[in-house]
């Protein structure tokens, strides 16, 4: 496939050669977005249907599970696929699902039990297809490399005593099994937790016919327990937690016969649901929900394949469950938790060859970066170069003493973070610090909470956004004093401020001292904290003001160019698109002849490649060893160096993110850097035909090799030092 993008000069770059001139900001300024040119009368895109959000995120995980069936992916890391997906799945049910039953049931709603049938039926087949990897392909492929998950049947006599033993000293001391009557009723099963479900024969110690007995599993209690070496031999020996309490469950109940039991999870609707119009405090509002959180409605029971039916329809009865809500898996309830065997398990080799990224090119290692900024802005590609270079460049700053000032938005930085270490130390060096803390980063609320209390109450001054839209921008930016002027330095980036999933995510990151973008960048964080309107950004997009408008004015134009016979062209790279209008204006772009390619990692609502409607739109998914996550969007719309544009964003071409977050883009001027993005983030993908995945149009994918060229293996090999068999 002809990739049809400027062709790099530079004759080590991996991609074509040829010419890029930066774009005028004059023709990028969203206060002049020009009206959308009007096209030639074409079949109108409202005709087309859009696909299943639901369906396509659970296509998504399709694709993440065949990682697991790969033979040249390493066996841990084949399970670790397994463990992504029942916890990409575990966020569907209590969030994206949960959503989806609560608006089946809000009157004049488009979405009716048919969808939420074939939504469900789709879920369970999936589940299946993870269960039968995991059993049929994985299981097989460990034991080959010595690593055993054993139960009790096939645990040798000094293993069971040893497990017996462990159940005794480790386990058995927290478990309270609860026997179910009036004056003891079911207990409140909190989301996501281990259960046992008991039918019990006889008469309790009181004489009473009280047959069915809960037990709830601590999560303290470790979920995978390796056996010592002297059982084990040459092997690595696992028992999972629930099989440890499956053996010995009969003496939790002394004198009494177990009939039936099963394992159980329940997951729940997990959105924190705040009213920003009758709260006065978020962060206090949310800490209130938090405490609740474990013991929302109902979504999802999951039950061993074994279950006897009567134990499984009380359950559901006890949850408000239908019978589409069950899933009865075989094996262990929560694979999720098979994480922690692959933490325990020893050997290299069945794991990926270790990584280590690159320190970056354009950055001195020892030098300042405030200095080398001066000369131009630098690209960041991670985890291809290393973050630690924002680190260093945030470092810089708190221990400069001419820098007065840091301001930094904060989305996902995690428990642990050098970053906000670093601000805290900024604080007590007597610097100002402005932080834009996310409160409803959804699973990071606690930590974030946690961060804002520590920096405010060493003085900082600490915001949360606006009410109403949640702040996903990636945005630091530092003031310092040269001479008798101001300087300001900015970073912005694709993706967190979070050094562990920096190592795992690809990302672009761009370090700036260009007065216009970084005054750009003080205009939002004032609009943030002040809330007053600020003058018009000259070259970054803001969602919700601009960044949605300027994209369909980049569609249109580029279809406009198309109509009339000039070179038209769209590649976008995100991790989702979902957004009806832009969806509609890239079929309309490609009616008028606009030659389309998305490159989606996730959930794709528009079906390519259909006749007369999205024949010229391609949709490819790469899902690899790092997830995709930077977003880089190209629009040509002629021949001249002033007829396209490339932006790096924060956005996904959701419409969440374009009309209800605080969201940025940016364009990338300088040449060399630009056509650098467009070497290593698009030209790459598109010919990637390892990992690549065709999207058809009825929403499924079609994987487009086994082998060949993976554009990640590529640019790892490099950019860093990796050990290849």
């Amino acid at each position: 496939m002809s990739d049809d993008l400027p062709r790099s000069t530079d004759p080590d770059s991996g991609a074509r050669t040829g010419d890029s001139a930066a774009v005028p900001v004059e023709s990028l300024a969203p206060e002049s977005v020009p009206p959308a040119p009007a096209l030639p009368a074409a079949p109108q895109s409202p005709t087309l249907k859009l696909l299943s959000r639901e369906r396509a995120i659970l296509e998504f995980n399709r694709r993440v599970l065949a990682q697991a069936r790969r033979t040249d992916v390493p066996p841990l890391e084949r399970l670790r696929y397994i463990c992504i997906v029942s916890s990409n799945l575990d966020e569907f049910f209590e969030v994206r699902f949960a959503d989806y039953l609560e608006a089946s049931r809000l009157p004049g709603t488009e979405v009716t039990p048919r969808d939420l049938a074939d939504v469900a039926a789709a879920a369970h087949e999936l589940v299946r297809e993870q269960y039968a990897v995991f059993n049929d392909d994985v299981g097989p492929a460990l034991r080959r490399q010595h690593i055993h998950i054993v139960n009790h049947a096939q645990r040798s006599e000094a293993q069971r005593k040893w497990v017996a033993n462990f159940f005794e000293k480790q386990v058995r001391p927290l478990l309270t099994p609860v026997g179910l009557d009036p004056a003891h009723p079911f207990p409140q099963v909190a989301n996501k937790s281990l259960n046992f479900i008991v039918k019990l024969s006889g008469t309790d110690a009181f004489g009473r016919d009280n047959s069915i007995a809960i037990v709830k599993v601590p999560r303290v209690l470790p979920r995978v327990i390796k056996l010592p070496a002297e059982l084990t031999g040459h092997n690595q020996v696992f028992v999972l937690l629930s099989s440890v309490i499956r053996a010995q469950l009969d003496e939790l109940f002394p004198g009494r016969s177990i009939e039936a039991f099963s394992q159980f999870r329940l997951t729940r609707d997990s959105d924190l649901d705040v009213d920003e119009d009758e709260m006065t405090n978020l962060r206090h509002a949310l800490r209130l929900k938090m405490s609740t959180r474990q013991f929302g409605q109902a979504i999802r029971l999951e039950v061993v394949k074994g279950c006897r039916e009567d134990l499984s329809n009380f359950l559901l009865t006890q949850f408000g469950l239908g019978a589409d809500a069950l899933y009865m898996v075989d094996g262990p309830v929560n694979l999720v938790r098979l994480t922690e065997l692959i933490d325990q398990a020893q050997g290299d080799h069945l794991r990926f060859a270790p990584y280590e990224a690159a320190w970056p090119a354009a950055l001195p290692r020892n030098g300042s970066i405030f200095e080398r900024l001066r000369q131009g802005d630098v690209l960041l590609h991670h985890p291809y170069e290393s973050f630690d270079a924002v680190v260093q460049f945030l470092r810089e700053a708190v221990y400069d003493p001419e820098v007065l000032a840091i301001k930094q938005t904060i989305y996902r930085t995690g428990s642990e973070s050098v970053l906000m270490e670093l601000l805290l130390e900024a604080v007590r060096r007597g610097k100002e610090v402005m932080a834009v803390v996310e409160l409803k980063a959804r699973f990071d609320e606690e930590a974030n909470i946690n961060w804002a209390d520590r920096l405010e109450a060493l003085g900082a001054q600490v915001v949360y956004g606006i009410v109403g839209l949640k702040t996903h921008a990636k945005l630091l930016l530092v003031t310092r004093r040269e001479g008798n002027r101001f300087r300001r330095y900015a970073h912005l980036s694709t993706g967190n401020y979070n050094p562990k999933t920096a190592r795992l995510y690809t990302d672009v990151g761009y370090l700036t001292a260009d007065a216009e973008l970084t005054a750009d960048a003080d205009g939002v964080f004032h609009q943030l904290a002040s809330l007053t309107k600020s003058r018009p950004p000259r070259q970054l997009l803001l969602a919700p003001a601009t960044l949605h408008k300027r994209t369909l004015g980049l569609i249109a134009e580029v279809g406009a160019a198309a109509a009339a016979g000039k070179p038209a062209r769209i590649v976008a790279k995100i991790n989702a698109l979902t957004d009806p209008e832009l969806i509609h204006a890239l079929v309309t772009a490609a009616q008028a002849g606009a030659s389309i390619d998305l490159i989606i990692r996730g959930a794709c609502m528009l079906p390519p490649g259909l006749q007369g409607l999205s024949e010229r739109i391609r949709v490819r998914s790469v899902v690899g060893r790092l997830l995709e996550h930077s977003r880089v969007l190209y629009f040509r719309w002629g021949k001249g160096a002033d007829e396209e544009a490339l932006y790096l964003s924060s956005a996904d071409w959701m419409s969440r993110n374009m009309l209800r977050r605080i969201e940025i883009a940016w364009p990338v001027r300088d040449p060399v850097l630009r056509q650098r993005v467009i070497d290593e983030c698009l030209v790459p993908y598109l010919h990637d035909t390892r990992d690549a995945w065709l999207q058809q149009g009825d929403g499924t994918y079609r994987r487009i090799a086994e082998d060949g060229i993976s554009a990640q293996q590529a640019l790892m090999t490099r950019y860093g030092r990796i050990d290849e068999e």
